[in-house]
Order: C-alpha cells, then sequence, then structure tokens
C-alpha cells in the first residue's frame, strides 16, 4: 500500500502528513525508506526534521544525498535533524558538508554537525577547523592552546553568542592570561543574567586588577543576592584596604550570603575601624554569620570587642560557643575579671533558666567563672589579689584524671566538670590531654576547666 502512503503525503492536510510520518517513524519495514525521503522535501518543517530523525534508524545509504541536500533547508531545526542523521548513517560522502556546517549561524546546527563529524571519525586538518570544532562542541576550556587567537573568538562569543556559551566562554576566559581580559569583564559586569556576572566577577578576582575596583564596588548594590556575595569577594581581592567602607555597608544586607563573606573579607583585612560594626553581628540570625564574625573579632585583636563576645558563649550551637571561647581567650586572657564583663551578669543570669540545656550549663558555667552568686548576680567589686602560695594537688585530682579517658562519655564528662571546679592547676597537662576526646560535648567541657584553671 505504498502507493497509497505517498498519496496521502502528497494531498493530505499537514497534520494528516505528519500522522504519515509518525506512524511510518515507528515502523520497522524497510519500505518505509521511500516515503520517509519523499518527506524530506514537505513544505512543513516539523515533518521534514522527524522524517531526517526516522531515517537514522534504518541506516539505509539511499537517505544520504538527500539529507546532505537537507543541510541547506532554511530551517535551522532541519538542518540539525539532517547533521544529526548523518552521523547516524555511517557515510563518510557527507564529511565535507558537515565541516561547512561547522560555520552554521545557527549554534545547534553546529554542535550537531561537530557531533556527527567526530562519530563519523573525522579529525581536524588545520587549526582553524580545529578551532571551529572546539567552538561547536562547546569545550571552550581548550581555546587556550589557541593563545592570543583563542581569546578573540572567545571574546567574540562572549559579546555575540547566546546565553549559555557566553557563560561558557566567561569562564573559559577567566583561566586564560590577556590584557584584553580584564576590560571585556568589566563590560560583562553590565549583562543582564546573573550568572554571566558572577562569572565576570570571578575572573576578576582571580586577575587581582585594581583597577577594576570601582566597577566592582557598584555590584554590592546589584539587585541579586548571589552577585553582591560574589562581589565581596572580588572587591577584596581588587580594592583591598580600599573595600572597607563598601564592605562595612553590607554587613547589614538582608541575604545572609552577603554578611558572612564580608565578615570573613573584613576579618582578613584586619582594620580595627570595624569593630564596633562587627559586634553587632555577634547575635545575627545566621549561625554561619555568628561564628564567622566572632573568628574575624578575634584575629583582629582588639579588646574592645571582649565585651561584645562575652554572649557568644551562651550561643545554642556549640561551633559559636566554640569560636567564643577561642577569640576571648585570643584577646585577653583574663577577660573573665574585666569588670564591664562582671556587669553583664544580670543578663547572663537570664539564660538559667533558657529551654535549652547546653545554654543553661554555659550560663551557670559563665556566672561560676565571673565569682557571681546565681541567685544574686549583681557583681561585687572585685577584691585586689593577695599573693599566695601554690595550692597542693587536690587529693582528687588522680582519680578524676583517670575518668577523663573512661569510656564512659557521662563519666568523662562529669570528670571535666569536677576539675573545672576544683581548679587544680596540676592537672593542666591532662586535662590538654584530653583536648582530643571524640565526643564535642567533653572536648568543650575540657576546653571550660582549662578556662577555669587560669
Amino acid at each position: 500500500m505504498l502507493w497509497w502512503t505517498y498519496q496521502q503525503l502528497r494531498m493530505g492536510s499537514a497534520k494528516s502528513r505528519l500522522a504519515v510520518v509518525e506512524k511510518l517513524a515507528t515502523s520497522h519495514d524497510e519500505e518505509t525508506v521511500g516515503p520517509l525521503i519523499f518527506a524530506l522535501k514537505d513544505k512543513d518543517a516539523t515533518i521534514r526534521c522527524l522524517s531526517a530523525k526516522a531515517l537514522m534508524r534504518y541506516r539505509d545509504r539511499r537517505a544520504v544525498e538527500p539529507l546532505i541536500v537537507m543541510l541547506r533547508d532554511p530551517d535551522p531545526l532541519a538542518r540539525a535533524a539532517a547533521a544529526e542523521s548523518l552521523g547516524q548513517l555511517d557515510d563518510p560522502v557527507a564529511v565535507n558538508q558537515l565541516v561547512g556546517l561547522m560555520r552554521d549561524p545557527e549554534p545547534i546546527v553546529r554542535t550537531f554537525a561537530a557531533r556527527s563529524l567526530s562519530r563519523l571519525g573525522w579529525k581536524p586538518g588545520t587549526e582553524s577547523q580545529r578551532m571551529l570544532q572546539i567552538l561547536a562542541m562547546g569545550d571552550l576550556h581548550q581555546l587556550v592552546e589557541f593563545g592570543p587567537e583563542g581569546v578573540t573568538q572567545l571574546l567574540d562569543l562572549m559579546r555575540n553568542g547566546p546565553p549559555n556559551k557566553q557563560f561558557s566562554a566567561v569562564k573559559a576566559l577567566a583561566r586564560m592570561n590577556d590584557p584584553r581580559i580584564a576590560t571585556a569583564m568589566v563590560g560583562a559586569l553590565h549583562n543582564g543574567i546573573p550568572a554571566i556576572r558572577i562569572a565576570a566577577l570571578g575572573a576578576l578576582e582571580r586577575l587581582g586588577d585594581q583597577t577594576t575596583f570601582t566597577e566592582v564596588e557598584k555590584l554590592l548594590r546589584d539587585q541579586d543576592p548571589n552577585v553582591r556575595a560574589a562581589a565581596v569577594e572580588a572587591a577584596v581581592r581588587c580594592g583591598g584596604p580600599r573595600s572597607v567602607p563598601a564592605l562595612t555597608k553590607c554587613l547589614t544586607d538582608t541575604f545572609w550570603e552577603v554578611r558572612n563573606s564580608s565578615v570573613k573579607a573584613l576579618g582578613m583585612l584586619r582594620d580595627t575601624a570595624v569593630v564596633e560594626a562587627l559586634c553587632g553581628l555577634v547575635s545575627d540570625p545566621d549561625r554561619d554569620v555568628r561564628e564567622n564574625t566572632i573568628v574575624a573579632l578575634g584575629r583582629m585583636g582588639d579588646r574592645r570587642a571582649v565585651v561584645a563576645l562575652v554572649p557568644g558563649l551562651l550561643d545554642q550551637e556549640s561551633c559559636v560557643r566554640n569560636a567564643a571561647t577561642a577569640a576571648l581567650q585570643r584577646l585577653n586572657r583574663q577577660w573573665a575579671k574585666q569588670e564591664d564583663v562582671r556587669q553583664l551578669a544580670p543578663k547572663i543570669a537570664e539564660a538559667l533558666t533558657h529551654h535549652d540545656y547546653w545554654v543553661r550549663y554555659c550560663a551557670g558555667k559563665l556566672l561560676e567563672l565571673l565569682e557571681v552568686d546565681a541567685n544574686n548576680p549583681a557583681p561585687a567589686p572585685v577584691a585586689a589579689p593577695k599573693p599566695m602560695a601554690p595550692p597542693a594537688p587536690h587529693p582528687a585530682s588522680g582519680v578524676l584524671a583517670d575518668l577523663l579517658f573512661d569510656r564512659d562519655r557521662d563519666l568523662r564528662l562529669a570528670a571535666a566538670d569536677a576539675l573545672g571546679r576544683l581548679r587544680d592547676k596540676s592537672v593542666g597537662a591532662i586535662l590538654t590531654a584530653a583536648l582530643r576526646d571524640k565526643d564535642s560535648s567533653v572536648r568543650h567541657a575540657v576546653q571550660e576547666a582549662l578556662a577555669a584553671l587560669n
């Protein structure tokens, strides 16, 4: 009944012709190759595309020449379908035409042409062909091997290619060294696609060109929060100390990642002019921001931050409490004896009723360290220390030291707590060894005990 199939393909409506081709595409009869080749000339591009793809399954060489003709089809999807089919037919006759198709104005056509050439075993004979293949396949990072000529191709693609190719071009250029790249990346900062702006910022961060700082700084106010976060990292690299005022403004950004990146950047720059601004973030809603703020303040070494850091010892997150403990020890080992710290006792006492066990526990330990009565937290004046002889080791210290390494985690925790209360400095070395305990709660208790010895 082939005559009826041809008749339907000649006379039927577009809908009926499409239905015929769809049926032919699922057939296993070799006789359908002829009607499918006939349908390659249909006036409807969708039918031509479907016919070209259907011919792949038959691998019939009769389809090669008609598909080569179809490589000049006005519809890019039809050209792409023909290129894909020719790659499946394994006929080298189509190689020359497919090589020329890698210059097609449409990216999808170039891509399918390159893929089919690869399937047919074709290898570029010249550098020009090699570059065409790389551009068509999208492996843009390989253009590094072409030096300045490769940069030229990438710059053109970055400005005039489709969005996905623009992004890939920016990422590839970020790995290359060429005096034109910095200027091109500054231009890409104005691209309407956030991913491309972020990629350009990454390239500028790597280059660290001081002349680009003004343009990078503008993106600290970008409407996209991810772009702002990326701009923070680029601003530090491109601006150095000049970036401090702009980064300080970012500490109030609504997006936590921007605040977090800004805190880490300012901590790295160690400008003590921002200590007061950073102190306000010790109580930030985000855990990472709180932790990195405390780390930054500890790194700056400015003792003005001590009072602001103390509430970090009562944080619900252990990583924040540990960071606060380390930062306070770094700023001033005698911080607990500061009068302004002792004035915090009433506020600390409020945490004794907190719903979290560790907050209550840490509040009690902190009041003990400050030598403040939990029932009457108003701090008494600090008496002048009196010289005294070193105390003899407590009789229980030896037993408690052994329990620090017991298999039972609760016994180790209780032993560390008891040793901290005894304040026996002779067990300092034992407590230091216990800092390697596998349980974080025990390690924290040991840290508290060591702090009590000082």
